[in-house]
């Protein structure tokens, strides 16, 4: 499956120690992010990461349209939900569209961790149906 990493800039240390935790899981995945955060993932696991530009120059556009044609299977978007962003309008873009695709979706370390044991376990096999071209 394609696994899509953001982390807002106060949220970047949780998203590598959660990749940290999980690193055996994601190494069997194709992993995607954005700028930075691929480079921090990728420094500290040794995960092979696709890192697209980092988040205010695009990156999380880059993902949504991913999203849009059905190329991402997960996004565990750890955000910050007490500073306000400038980019929060794409950011509420990104969201909508794992919705309309059905794509599970986490942007919190709790649900991400529910997604995680869940990808593990099979429970996102169904997604394979859904995306069949990999």
């Amino acid at each position: 499956m394609t696994i899509a990493l953001i982390a807002h800039d106060s949220k970047k240390e949780l998203m590598v120690q959660f990749c940290t935790a999980y690193c055996r899981i994601l190494s069997q995945h194709k992993l995607v992010a954005t700028g930075t955060t691929g480079k921090l993932i990728s420094e500290a696991t040794g995960l092979q990461v696709q890192r697209f530009l980092a988040g205010i120059q695009g990156g999380d556009q880059q993902i949504a349209s991913r999203i849009a044609c059905n190329e991402i299977d997960l996004l565990l978007f750890f955000r910050d939900p007490i500073n306000a962003k400038p980019s929060e309008p794409n950011e509420m873009t990104l969201l909508r569209l794992c919705d309309v695709h059905n794509i599970p979706m986490a942007t919190n370390i709790a649900t991400a961790e529910v997604l995680i044991h869940g990808l593990e376990r099979g429970d996102l096999d169904w997604r394979d149906i859904v995306n069949p071209q990999k």
